[in-house]
Order: structure tokens, then C-alpha cells, then sequence
């Protein structure tokens, strides 16, 4: 069973930083792209970040030089490191791993988790 496990998110203030971490059954990392999407209330679920098994990443405008995602191969685990988190950060977090397995994708879920930023 395919399982992605999300930790990290909480309340901080603006200014300061949190790690994300999904850590993702071992049999989908190595060929998933794995990310984060975000949704803040009434607001649609957008792509924050991603990274290819090769190491190929690309940022939300809004979060460029702010956040980076990472991924450790041996730990099948990814991560978004956050700084310098404004309020208009804040939302539900969710991981995402894109699994292509001989040229049929399947996208899974983890179970999300609250950023809140605010003063």
C-alpha cells in the first residue's frame, strides 16, 4: 500500500521558517516526482513546489527564493524548507508524489498539514 506521511507544519510568526517532510513508500520515490501543493480557505489548491528524481525543481513565483525543496533518495523522503513565511503563506499543506511506472501515472496524496503564519 502506497503511503505518503506528511510532518512539520505548526504556527510560527512572520519572518521565521518550518520544515515539511513526506516521507513516501519506498516503491513509488525513485520514480515520482514528488511536491507540495497548498489551499488556503476559499481559496484553489496551487502548486507551491516540485522536484524530479533527477533533482529538476520548479517554485510558485510567490515562494522563488523563499522556500526550496529537497529530496533524500535513501530516506524516500522529501522536503520544503520555508523561510521567511508571510501570512499569506498559511494553509493546508499537502504532499504529492506523481508515480510514472511504464508510461501510466498515478498521483498520490499525503494527508496534509497547517502552516499558519501570523503575528
Amino acid at each position: 500500500q502506497v503511503q505518503l506521511v506528511e510532518s512539520g507544519g505548526g504556527l510560527v510568526h512572520p519572518g521565521e521558517s518550518l520544515r515539511l517532510s513526506c516521507a513516501a513508500s519506498a516503491n513509488i520515490f525513485n520514480n515520482s516526482v514528488m511536491g507540495w501543493y497548498r489551499q488556503a480557505p476559499g481559496k484553489r489548491r496551487e502548486l507551491v513546489a516540485a522536484t524530479t528524481s533527477g533533482g529538476t525543481k520548479n517554485y510558485a513565483d510567490s515562494v522563488k527564493g523563499r522556500f526550496t525543496i529537497s529530496r533524500d533518495n535513501a530516506k524516500n523522503t522529501a522536503y520544503l524548507q520555508m523561510n521567511s513565511l508571510k501570512p499569506e503563506d498559511t494553509a493546508v499543506y499537502y504532499c504529492y508524489a506523481d508515480y510514472a511506472d511504464y508510461g501510466i501515472t498515478t498521483d498520490y496524496w499525503g494527508q496534509g498539514t497547517q502552516v499558519t503564519v501570523s503575528s
